[in-house]
């Protein structure tokens, strides 16, 4: 299928007083057209990096070492300053985790969902109001024309994330990044914003998503392909079918055994992966999922896997896989 993002073989390091931070290393993945594509991972394993890649809004002590993050078959990394503000926030636009942060207190939500418009030249301020109403009528606001005079903190955490997704969603993007967008919500809240990610894909969004999430089972449920990233490297991917019912790497493995609602048995302790994300200034030698594997042989130890085909459209970087 087509791909709205794509990303090749891309390595990014942070320069910081005690090394280099090898942030992200060979990542390739891509966002086909109409589709929600996962990422998921412990916290330091480089999703924010590359969602953050993707805007080409990189802290300046980043490095490109290597690879292109593709969008329209331009490169986002090489963009210059005027053709990078004619696709932010218009063509990708992104939703992230803190809703009261994202908005700016000082200001209603009316202005702020006809500032995001500006490029409408030749539109009215009344017909940037209706847009405005009929947006916050989709993410399922009451009375959305009452609420335009209204500022982000006479909200509730939930009403602000809908606001960010339609202020977010407005200017008809080809894709939207979604930070982790549940993260600061309840878990009542949290189903609420999920149903209305699938409501919007099936009935309104034309394009596509890239959804961030440390939780699995949202994943499972939102998204048509997931990708598993650890310690700065792509170890999996597949659709959330292949995935989630064949895990091929041990760390996916890990990751979904840790899910609760997985655990059918009452218990008093929930299982966990032993260790920690390595430090990434010091890459350990081989694969670097080794230390942490309950599976690891000495290969694993000495030599960094090769992405090895499980079926078509599952790969997984893993030395069990080359010995099958």
């Amino acid at each position: 299928m087509e791909a709205v993002l794509a990303v090749k073989n891309l390595t990014i390091d942070f320069v910081t007083p005690r090394g280099n931070v090898h942030a992200l290393r060979n990542v390739s993945l891509e966002v086909p057209r109409n589709q929600i594509v996962g990422i998921v991972g412990e916290s330091g394993c480089g999703k924010s990096t590359l969602i953050l890649a993707a805007l080409n809004l990189l802290a300046e002590n980043a490095v490109i070492s290597g690879g292109e993050v593709t969008y329209d078959e331009r490169n986002v990394l090489a963009m210059s300053g005027a053709e990078l503000r004619d696709i932010r926030g218009r063509k990708i636009t992104m939703v992230f985790q803190d809703p009261m942060t994202a908005l700016n207190p000082v200001l209603s939500i009316g202005t702020q969902m006809t500032d995001v418009q500006y490029r409408e030249k030749g539109r009215r301020m009344v017909d940037k109001r209706a847009a405005a109403v009929e947006m916050l009528r989709r993410v399922g606001m009451a009375d959305p024309g009452d609420q335009l005079d209204r500022f982000p903190h006479q909200f509730s955490g939930g009403m602000r994330q809908r606001i960010a997704i339609a202020m977010a969603l407005i200017t008809n993007p080809d894709l939207l990044i979604a930070d982790e967008p549940t993260t600061a919500l309840d878990v009542t809240l949290e189903a609420q914003i999920i149903h209305l990610l699938r409501q919007l894909k099936a009935g309104f969004l034309q394009g596509s998503i890239l959804f961030v999430s440390h939780h699995l089972g949202l994943v499972a449920e939102l998204c048509d392909a997931v990708v598993v990233m650890y310690a700065g490297e792509v170890v999996e991917q597949g659709t959330v079918h292949d995935v989630f019912h064949r895990p091929a790497h041990p760390y996916t493995q890990l990751l979904l055994a840790c899910d609760p609602a997985r655990i059918l048995d009452s218990t008093r302790t929930l299982p966990t992966i032993r260790g920690g994300v390595p430090d990434l200034i010091r890459i350990p030698t081989g694969c670097v999922f080794a230390p942490r594997c309950p599976k690891a042989f000495d290969t694993c130890r000495q030599k960094a896997p090769d992405t090895e085909t499980v079926v078509d459209g599952h790969t997984a970087r893993c030395h069990l896989l080359a010995n099958d």
